[in-house]
Formats: structure tokens, sequence, C-alpha cells
């Protein structure tokens, strides 16, 4: 098969590591791609969130499978275009990505179907937002309405800080993400990332994983697109993840098929787990990253067939093959991140990392020139190991950061600190 991955992140470029395993996979194209890609597969120069150009690529290079990676063209409505010209694509339809790219639309479907989140109110106007706040207090959490990269969402332990959120959020931070805005309870407990493949209402799980969204060490500092993550996450247990998919997965893939708005692809559900109970924070209409990583570290070449068994429908006759084992990633990143930061800076060592089955370095945010790996993002590597054991997956993957000669760049030493 002719396969092409769009994207250029270390979610893509796990995607692309694990279908090159698969040997379905004859060739391999990334779009846009990055220095890691690049390594294993054909990058091509492609705006992925133009359908119609997508569309004509996949023509012209006789493309079987496209794996459609971030949030963003599926929101646009790419895989709409891919299947209607007749070209196999794994992601939702911009109808179903709603549940994404709309925490206003999320909420909605949860209402409808009595799925357990947290309470909220949805504004269009900035006076109502603060008149809310100032009503409900602190802590509270607010939301930019679509998609921000990972970043519109702001936990506040204060009401002044919850007050300058809405400001941020209706001033135009993050553009027309934000010009509505969902306030919502705080919920306490532990969260964990519980991934689920969907072909309409069959819904297989295919792993458990917990990301680290602050940037410092121990939970601190601010939120960021996440710096490290590790499955599975032991704080979902098979019980839990059971109780997510009756209450929460199976009712809301249900209504999706009621509105018309079929679900195919992956879902990623957010949990907040407290005694023992899970409740809704967020679906996001993809894999997340950097969680995908650890997945696919563990998932290997199967992954293929899994997503081409929801492309197709035949979910039910599938099975995941786990092995016993832990996966960790951790993320270097560039200083300052998640505020300014210098691009360009020189990263050397990654090409003295081991390459194999148990230890992988993805690229995130990676360019070359002048036969130079520079930074070309915020978040820049993604460090990632397996091991028989957490606490062995840590160790590998540390050892190799250590291994990476990058002084503009750093990463959190605590990721796995939770289960470990």
């Amino acid at each position: 098969m002719n396969i092409l991955v769009l994207g250029s992140g270390g979610r893509e470029h796990a995607l692309a590591w694990a279908i090159m395993q698969n040997p379905k996979c004859d060739r391999l194209i990334c779009a846009p791609g990055n220095a890691g890609m690049d390594a294993i597969a054909e990058c091509a120069a492609l705006d992925i969130n133009d359908g119609s150009a997508v569309v004509a690529f996949c023509e012209e290079t006789a493309i079987d499978f496209v794996v459609i990676g971030p949030e963003a063209p599926l929101a646009a409505g790419v895989g709409d275009r891919l299947r209607a010209a007749g070209i196999a694509c794994f992601g939702p339809s911009a109808a179903a990505a709603r549940l994404e790219a709309s925490k206003a639309f999320t909420k909605e479907i949860c209402a409808a179907v009595n799925a357990p989140t947290a309470g909220y109110a949805h504004f269009t106007d900035a006076d109502a937002a603060r008149a809310y706040v100032r009503e409900h207090g602190a802590p509270i959490v607010i939301k930019a309405d679509g998609l921000a990269a990972g970043k519109g969402v702001v936990v506040a332990m204060t009401g002044a800080e919850a007050l300058e959120a809405v400001d941020t959020m209706f001033g135009g931070e993050f553009g027309a993400a934000g010009a509505e805005v969902v306030i919502e309870e705080f919920m306490e407990g532990e969260e964990a990332s519980f991934f689920v493949l969907v072909d309409g209402e069959t819904c297989l799980p295919i792993g458990t994983a917990q990301d680290h969204k602050r940037v410092g060490d121990g939970d601190t500092g601010p939120n960021t697109g996440g710096m490290g993550a590790y499955s599975p996450a032991p704080v979902l247990s098979d019980a839990i993840a059971q109780a997510a998919l009756e209450q929460i997965v199976r009712p809301t893939m249900a209504e999706m098929v009621r509105r018309g708005m079929p679900y195919q692809g992956v879902l990623y559900v957010g949990l907040m787990i407290k005694d023992g109970q899970p409740r809704l924070v967020e679906y996001n209409v993809r894999f997340g990253d950097p969680e995908c990583q650890v997945l696919m570290m563990r998932l290997g070449g199967q992954a293929l067939d899994l997503m081409l068994a929801c492309t197709d429908g035949r979910l039910e006759q599938m099975q995941v093959n786990w092995a016993d084992d832990h996966a960790m990633t951790v993320v270097m990143a560039a200083k300052g991140y998640p505020g300014n930061y210098a691009k360009h800076t020189e990263i050397k060592g990654v090409d003295t990392c081991p390459e194999d089955s148990f230890h992988m370095v993805f690229h995130a945010g990676t360019v070359r020139a002048d036969g130079k790996l520079l930074a070309n993002g915020g978040r820049v590597l993604n460090v990632t190991a397996r091991g028989a054991t957490l606490a062995q997956a840590q160790q590998r993957a540390y050892d190799m950061v250590d291994m990476i000669d990058w002084p503009d760049g750093f990463c959190r030493r605590d990721i796995g600190w939770r289960a470990l």
C-alpha cells in the first residue's frame, strides 16, 4: 500500500514509525513531515488543511490510505473531501470532529446522554462570563470553545486569575477559538487518557496513558501541550475503563449516529478519576501528543491493521495484542516554552541514541539545515523508551535524554512520578 500521513509533529512521526513496521506498507509519504520523519519516509510540501490539494496529491501519487494526524485538517473537512474522492482515510468527518472543535457541542452531547462530566455554562459575551465567575468563585476552569492547539484552557485557582482568563480569551488571545467561552466546574481527582477506536458504534479500546500538562517538575507552572507521558496508566484500571465505555463513550457514539454524524477514527477520552468513578474532561478527535508516542511504541506494526479495520468498518473482528510492558516519553522543549523561545538552535547527539523497538527519539519540531539538526518549535523532541517495568522505561528514556547535547533545551525530570 501507498500511505500518506498528514502532519509534522511527534505524534505523526510516531504514527509513521509504527506504520513502517507493517509489511502492508510499501511506500510512506509524510506531509509536510519533519527532520525525523525524513529519515524513515518521503516528505512532501503540502497544505494539509486544503482538502482539494490533499486529494490532488493523493491522485498524483496513487495513495491508497491517508492517516490524518492533527485536529485542524479534520475540523476543516479534509477527511470528507478524501472520502468523497474514493480515497480511504483514517479520521472523522468535519461534523463529527466538532467533539473537539467545539467544547459547547461536546457538553450538549453529554447532557443529551447523561454522561458524567463537569457542570458548565457557555458564553458569547465577556460581561456575562465575568458575572458567572464572580457568582461561582474559584477554583474554576475557563476554556476557549474552539481549537486552540491544546492551550486554550486555564485552571484558575483564584477569582482574579479566572477573570483575567476570560478577558484574555474574549480579547483575542486565541483568535476565533476564544470568541465563545465555556466555563466549567473544577473537578478534583487524577487525570488520565483513554484511547478508543470507533467505526460508527463499535468501540475498541486501544490503550491508556497519562500526560503531564504543567511545564515544571511536580506539576508546577503553566499548562503546555504536554511535557511527557507514559502507558499504561495504573489509575485507569480495567473496571474504570469499562465504566467510561458504558457511561460516556458508547452513549456519545450512539448519539452521534442518531444525529447523522457517525464517528470514525480514534477518540481520545480525557477523564478525571476520583473514588473509582470517571468523569469526562474532554474529547479529542485524534491521538494525543505526546500520548501517541507511547501508544505506538507499545502497539508497533499492528497499529496500521487496527486503523485500516476502523476505516473499513471491521473493528468488531479485531483485537489488540498488548505486550505486558510499559512505555514512557520525555518531551525536550526549547527554553522559554510555553512562552517565548528561540528557534533554530542546534541540537547534537540525537544520532548517538539507540533506535529499535525499545528506544526511539521522535521529532516534534525539527528541521535540517547545512547538515545540522535545528529546533523549530516549542516542543522539539520526544525521547521515548519501552521497558518491562515503568521504572525501566523511565531509566532508558532519561539515559537517552542525557546523550542529547542541546544547551537551549530543557525537560521535566519527573515524568511518571504519579505511578512510580
